[in-house]
C-alpha cells in the first residue's frame, strides 16, 4: 500500500503515513443534510429588495392662484377706497373699516392655505404610497404600489403654466379606492413617477413568482 501524498511504501493497516504522516483514512462523504445545508442560501443571497424613498411633498402655493388673485384685486379697491375717504375727511370710520376687511380677508386666505399645507402629507417609496392627513389628529394610511390600478393627473389652463394640478389614484386598497391628490406641484412629472413605479413593482413581482 502506498501513501496518496509521498508514494512511499506503509502498512496496509497504518492510520497515517509513517514517512510524511499525512492521513490514509478515505474522506468522509457528505451526508443529504449537509449537503443541503450547505447550498441553502445566506440571508444576503436571497431576492431582498430595500424600501426607498423617492419623492415627498404636499400642498402647493401655486395652487391657490386664483385665490391670491382675487384677493390681491379685492384689498387694492377696498385700500385705494380707504385712503380716498381719509383724504376727503368725509368718512374715516369707512376708511377704518375698510382697512379692517383687509386685514381679515388675508388672514382667512392664509388660515386656508396653511391649513391645506400643514394637514396633508405624501410619499412615495419603491413599495407604498404614504398619505398622512391631519393637524391635531393625524391619518396614516398606506398603499402598495403594487395595487394601483391606474395614475392620472388633470390641470386647468393656467396650472399648465404653473405646473401645478391634480393627481387621481385608483386602486385596490380598501380605505382608498380613489385618492385625489390636489395643489401638486410639478404634477407631470410626480404622476409619471408614481406610474413608472407601480408597472416597476408589478414586473418585478411578476418574475419573482415565474422565478419560484
Amino acid at each position: 500500500m502506498k501513501c496518496p501524498k509521498c508514494e512511499a511504501e506503509v502498512v496496509s493497516d497504518a492510520l497515517f503515513c509513517q514517512h510524511c504522516g499525512a492521513s490514509l483514512q478515505p474522506d468522509k462523504a457528505a451526508t443529504p443534510a449537509e449537503k443541503l445545508k450547505g447550498a441553502a442560501p445566506t440571508p444576503h443571497d436571497q431576492d431582498y429588495d430595500p424600501e426607498e424613498e423617492l419623492w415627498q411633498g404636499g400642498y402647493s402655493a401655486k395652487a391657490m392662484y386664483g385665490i391670491w388673485l382675487a384677493a390681491g384685486l379685492a384689498s387694492f379697491g377696498l385700500l385705494a377706497a380707504a385712503i380716498f375717504l381719509a383724504l376727503t375727511g368725509a368718512g374715516m370710520p369707512l376708511a377704518l373699516g375698510a382697512g379692517g376687511v383687509v386685514l381679515l380677508l388675508w388672514i382667512a386666505i392664509f388660515g386656508i392655505f396653511l391649513y391645506r399645507k400643514w394637514s396633508v402629507h405624501y410619499e412615495l417609496t419603491t413599495q407604498r404610497f404614504i398619505h398622512r392627513e391631519g393637524i391635531l389628529k393625524r391619518t396614516t394610511d398606506r398603499i402598495e404600489v403594487i395595487d394601483m390600478d391606474d395614475v392620472t393627473y388633470s390641470q386647468g389652463i393656467v396650472q399648465r403654466m404653473l405646473g401645478v394640478g391634480t393627481i387621481q389614484i385608483t386602486s385596490t386598497d380598501r380605505s382608498h379606492p380613489e385618492l385625489t391628490l390636489i395643489g401638486i406641484d410639478d404634477v407631470q412629472r410626480i404622476a409619471g413617477l408614481i406610474d413608472d413605479v407601480r408597472r416597476t413593482e408589478r414586473r418585478r413581482r411578476g418574475l419573482h413568482i415565474e422565478a419560484i
